[in-house]
């Protein structure tokens, strides 16, 4: 019985090894940025793989709605038959209407790669890459570059709290907070929206002590910013460049 069982298994990881070595979908961008002065923006999806593969690309909101969104963008083509080692160029459209107009809006870019053949007992995986859509109005005042710098951060009532008081998205990775080398909170990821304000929990925090916050922001290229900031109970406070030391 054991060794039908480890057969089997060692059948199922080949065809599982396999499938990814068939094709691969890259995409040319980690975000997309949607200046409303534009008529499109555009992006590049390459099949890295050597055999025929179908790209499906649609935009959603990423909220848990069981309906089919109506969003006033065209993504075109939305399938696009890719042969091996090909790129093709996706093209997204505004309609012009239906979004705010002081402060960003985000979406969730898929592209969705689906094999087109099969050989016998091969196993298929359709593979979905995802990153962000921002539309970014025209009369926004600031700079988005700077957005993660003007996040405001405070002790209230034991709680850390952070507000994003600009029109930008500020996305953050590796939160930590820490009050004389001792972890009191650590998150992997999260996007603030404009003009919103989160709290987390900290852990056996000290009445009457700073706490250094760290973390790194990602800009509109994709590029790391290692941010830093030092918070006591009352005061709001922005963080700096932890390689500048400068705000």
């Amino acid at each position: 019985m054991l060794p039908t069982l480890i057969r089997c298994s060692a059948v199922w990881l080949g065809l599982l090894l396999a499938a990814p070595a068939q094709a691969g979908i890259v995409l040319n961008a980690t975000r997309v940025i949607y200046q409303a002065k534009d008529k499109e923006v555009s992006f590049v999806v390459s099949n890295s793989g050597t055999t025929d593969i179908l790209a499906q690309s649609w935009l959603e909101t990423g909220k848990d709605i069981t309906e089919a969104e109506n969003l006033p963008f065209v993504v075109t083509p939305p399938l696009a038959r890719m042969s091996g080692n090909a790129r093709q160029m996706i093209r997204i459209i505004y309609a012009g209407e239906g979004l705010p107009d002081d402060r960003e809006s985000v979406f969730w870019l898929n592209v969705q790669e689906i094999p087109q053949t099969a050989k016998d007992n091969q196993l298929q995986i359709a593979i979905r890459q995802r990153i962000k859509l921002f539309y970014r109005p025209a009369a926004l005042n600031g700079d988005p570059l700077e957005a993660a710098k003007k996040l405001e951060w405070r002790l209230h009532d034991g709680r850390l709290e952070v507000s994003n008081p600009t029109p930008f998205h500020v996305s953050m990775i590796q939160i930590a907070a820490r009050q004389q080398g001792k972890a009191l909170f650590t998150a992997d990821s999260r996007m603030l929206a404009p003009r919103e304000t989160v709290r987390f929990a900290l852990k056996s925090l000290g009445r009457g002590q700073a706490m250094d916050i760290d973390f790194i922001s990602i800009n509109d290229f994709g590029a790391q910013e290692p941010l830093t900031a030092k918070v006591s109970e009352g005061q709001t406070i922005r963080a700096m460049s932890a390689t500048t030391g400068s705000q």
